[in-house]
């Protein structure tokens, strides 16, 4: 009982104040000897304020404040998670409370403090919000409350055991957003456009009038000559088509953008898109490659198959080897027997790099529809457009532009061997490849 007492007991800068002022009142009379009884009434009614003090923080009993810290058992990574810190206070006096709370070191916040004034029995609740940048189990620990009364010199410590483990997944609350606003037919808000062109393939579906911007290749005259006015055919989309992600998991990749890696943007846009072109019916898969290994997930188009793709994704991590793509063509290639669509999430930051690469890329393209998805650097795009003064920023900024103008001569080098290129930069990378995949199903691509 009186372990626990000490170790919870913690005297505030205001005691310290008073306990200093009050020794140096003393030094004071050792020249003014009148004035000794003085000191001596002021330390005698310090300690009474202080044993006063101790006896309204501690007589409360084991449980006088209670604070419970309330969020999701996994977070999203990228994204604000929120967390409430629920307080309840048991007093029946007012008291001052400081929270600090033991963050995950991930995050490398060593000076979150929270000063809260509460009244006699009174309940209340702390908001914060944490962006993880990193996927990874985050360790969170004990929420420390020091409790002051009105006097104000001492102050009761409680830590209630609160630790708990959090795991921080791919982004699931973009996924939770484009649903939403897909169930609420409000995509065009958030930038995915709807393509008219309902589909091409030999499946028929319904007959209806010709309106501007159909297809006139679709012309049924038969029914025109019926009606006296233009119709036309409408076909559903191709459906259960076999749709890969594609996941570059090498030292290209692990260039930062605003916290987060090239992987991560790519691991959070082919989480979105998976949900996205299996509400549309196709059957959705993963691969991730790094140095020699490939790893599959088979496409599938059950309802758990969103799970084993979140889960495979949280484990991804990019690696400081180049990937070997001629393994990758080699693997696929003898994997899938039925052309594809493949999502390539790469990056490259040279032409020289490109060429390496696109012998394996043209095989890949052979067999399958072969996307290759990279990233503008816009670090390099903003620093290009800046004003400069000397002759230092002059060249620095003629060197930007090189690199810049040498992303696009990549589009135009992969287009010459009929391969499908998307430039994006990372915050836009999700909507992109959303838009394209619709784009290719109305052009009957897939």
């Amino acid at each position: 009982m009186l372990k626990r007492f000490y170790q919870s007991l913690f005297f505030t800068t205001r005691f310290y104040a008073a306990l200093g002022g009050i020794a140096i009142f003393f030094v004071v009379t050792f020249f003014f000897p009148s004035l000794f009884i003085v000191a001596q009434l002021l330390a005698i009614a310090l300690f009474l304020l202080l044993l006063l003090d101790l006896f309204f923080l501690f007589r409360a009993g084991d449980e006088p404040f209670r604070v419970t810290r309330s969020m999701s058992n996994r977070f999203s990574n990228g994204d604000e998670n929120p967390i409430a810190l629920q307080l309840k206070s048991n007093y029946r006096f007012p008291v001052t409370v400081i929270l600090l709370e033991e963050v995950p070191m991930q995050f490398q916040m060593r000076d979150f403090r929270q000063r809260i004034n509460m009244k006699a029995g009174e309940e209340t609740t702390i908001s914060y919000s944490l962006r993880p940048v990193e996927r990874g189990e985050y360790q969170f620990g004990k929420t420390n409350a020091f409790i002051r009364s009105l006097l104000g010199l001492a102050q009761r410590h409680i830590a209630p055991s609160n630790e708990s483990t959090i795991k921080v997944y791919p982004s699931f609350m973009q996924l939770r957003n484009y649903e939403f606003f897909s169930f609420n037919d409000r995509l065009l808000e958030m930038g995915v456009h709807k393509k008219r062109v309902i589909g091409h393939s030999m499946e028929f579906d319904h007959i209806k009038e010709y309106t501007r911007g159909d297809d006139v290749r679709t012309l049924n005259w038969k029914a025109t000559a019926r009606r006296g006015t233009l119709m036309v055919n409408n076909f559903v989309e191709e459906k259960s088509q076999q749709v890969y992600c594609v996941i570059d998991k090498g030292r290209n990749m692990k260039m930062p953008f605003n916290g987060l890696s090239l992987l991560d943007y790519a691991i959070n846009s082919a989480l979105v898109f998976s949900n996205i072109a299996l509400q549309k019916g196709d059957k959705t898969g993963l691969v991730t490659l790094a140095a020699q290994q490939v790893d599959v997930l088979p496409s599938s188009s059950k309802r758990t198959q969103m799970n084993l793709i979140l889960e495979r994704l949280y484990a991804q991590d990019t690696q400081w080897e180049e990937s070997d793509y001629e393994k990758l063509s080699i693997s696929l290639r003898s994997m899938f027997s039925q052309r594809s669509l493949l999502i390539l999430y790469t990056n490259f930051e040279s032409m020289t790099g490109l060429q390496r690469q696109l012998p394996y890329l043209r095989r890949l393209a052979k067999y399958h529809l072969l996307l290759v998805v990279f990233f503008e650097n816009t670090e390099l795009k903003k620093f290009a457009k800046d004003d400069v003064g000397s002759v230092e920023e002059i060249y620095l900024q003629v060197i930007a532009q090189k690199f810049a103008y040498e992303k696009k001569l990549m589009v135009r080098e992969l287009s010459r061997y009929g391969i499908l290129s998307l430039l994006t930069t990372p915050e836009q990378l999700t909507l992109n490849v959303v838009n394209k995949y619709l784009e290719l199903k109305s052009r009957s691509l897939i």
